[in-house]
């Protein structure tokens, strides 16, 4: 629920957004007080050699010392952070909120980054080396060219079942998740099915049970033995853990209730896709229910297919 707090909050993390890009305008980027990539050389080695061993050790939260940027915590810190981090003059970045290339989110990390790299930016996804995304993967399959950057806020899956962080350090060590397989019995006698939505619990190299984001679940099969590497960036929670190429991914089920994707009952009312996940949306003239393409890119890319267009 949406409290008048949680609405104050969040006018104010965007002036404090909107004021930093007005007093760093185009042509200060790389200078006046701040490095490449804004943050500095100690802070950057730092995050990438935590990056390299939450590589090393597939779906295991490394913690790191999460630092302050002109973004309060809560709205993607984590996953700037690690994008600042591994980002070169020569990367092409897309920026995404829950598929959308165009939301005041993913605009202004866009511009941020922009204007403390100078780097190309692009909304295409096979032309990006670097994606940063918020609560979606791009439906168009990725290669082992490309990084994709998760922003989460929640990186303890195991949080479900247990408040104690204390705790779950210690399931974890011990690959002891009955309660995890518990919580989801339960779900099943008291509603007939994993009622999970996002956050689906996945178990990584059958060792780690990983929290994949608030991604929906239609993405999760996406993450099993991908070309490219994933990479999750927790700022508020200072955690960064990783799915590397190739690494075998599965969400948990049982033999009689299995993992299942989102259904919808029509195609995308643009581009008519109906391999894609969608957004439910209500027109306001006629009050009708109809489905969009999550995905913006991939709904225009679509549409410019239908009409013949490259």
């Amino acid at each position: 629920m949406t409290t008048p707090a949680h609405m104050k909050t969040k006018a104010l993390n965007r002036i404090k957004l909107d004021t930093w890009l007005k007093e760093n305008p185009p042509g200060t980027r790389i200078g006046d007080g701040h490095s490449f990539a804004f943050l500095d050389e100690t802070t950057k080695r730092e995050i990438r050699r935590k990056t390299l061993k939450a590589v090393a050790i597939p779906g295991y939260q490394v913690p790191f010392g999460s630092r302050e940027l002109p973004i309060a915590r809560g709205w993607g810190t984590g996953g700037i952070q690690l994008t600042l981090s591994l980002i070169g003059p020569d990367d092409i970045l897309k920026v995404i909120d829950q598929g959308c290339d165009d939301s005041v989110n993913a605009v202004n990390i866009k511009k941020f980054v922009e204007q403390v790299t100078g780097v190309a930016m692009t909304n295409e996804t096979a032309r990006a080396t670097l994606i940063q995304t918020r609560h979606r993967i791009p439906e168009q399959k990725m290669t082992d060219k490309q990084i994709l950057v998760l922003q989460v806020p929640t990186p303890e899956p195991l949080r479900f079942v247990e408040a104690s962080e204390e705790v779950t350090r210690r399931m974890h060590g011990d690959a002891d998740y009955s309660s995890m397989w518990l919580y989801l019995y339960e779900d099943i006698v008291k509603y007939n099915e994993i009622t999970i939505g996002s956050r689906y619990p996945v178990l990584v190299n059958n060792r780690h049970i990983m929290d994949p984001s608030p991604i929906p679940r239609w993405d999760v099969p996406m993450l099993n033995m991908a070309d490219t590497l994933f990479l999750f960036g927790a700022g508020r929670e200072k955690r960064i853990y990783a799915i590397p190429p190739h690494t075998d991914v599965r969400p948990l089920e049982f033999e009689d209730y299995g993992f299942r994707r989102e259904v919808f009952p029509e195609g995308c009312s643009l581009c008519g896709s109906t391999n894609c996940f969608l957004d439910e949306i209500v027109e306001e003239s006629s009050g009708k229910r109809v489905y969009t393409c999550s995905d913006t890119y991939h709904c225009k890319r679509q549409r410019n297919a239908n009409k013949g267009e490259e």
